[in-house]
């Protein structure tokens, strides 16, 4: 059985890469002109990836709380961490609501028109919070080593 404050930085990969991908999708659309918020290939495609997007970023935030806890029963405590959280949360829930904004349009069928920059927009700016979130994650791992072992270097 996988130890609980292992599972969080096995998921931190997915909502990373699906909220890249669907921003990188969604440009793509956009200076392509496709409408993606139809059922069309692209807009469930793109549409997918938002509600994927938002699912694992929650499964992760949960799981890195968790991971926290496990840390901070060991002892653990930095302002780092309380900062990593609540980007998480933030994170989460920025991406849980995409998400289901995506989703409504998407069932919805019919285009946004003028407003369709929108969407890669705000895309965009949640591409730069999973980022800093996504830094100040790795200032835990690999400045304060936490929930990681230490081993012996040249022994």
């Amino acid at each position: 059985m996988v130890p609980i404050q292992h599972i969080h930085p096995i998921f931190v990969h997915f909502p990373i890469v699906i909220i890249l991908t669907v921003t990188l999708v969604d440009i793509v659309g956009f200076w392509r002109r496709h409408d993606m918020t139809v059922r069309s290939g692209a807009g469930t495609i793109s549409t997918g990836l938002a509600v994927a997007a938002g699912l694992f970023a929650v499964a992760t935030w949960y799981l890195g709380g968790l991971a926290l806890d496990f840390a901070e029963s060991g002892g653990f405590s930095s302002p780092v961490a309380e900062t990593h959280e609540g980007l998480g949360g933030a994170t989460a829930l920025a991406f849980l609501i995409w998400g289901a904004v995506r989703l409504g349009l998407w069932l919805r069928n019919r285009g946004i028109g003028s407003m369709a920059v929108a969407i890669p927009a705000i895309e965009i700016a949640g591409s730069v919070l999973v980022t800093i979130t996504a830094y100040y994650g790795g200032i835990l791992v690999y400045d304060l080593g936490v929930n990681v072992a230490k081993v012996a270097v040249g022994g």
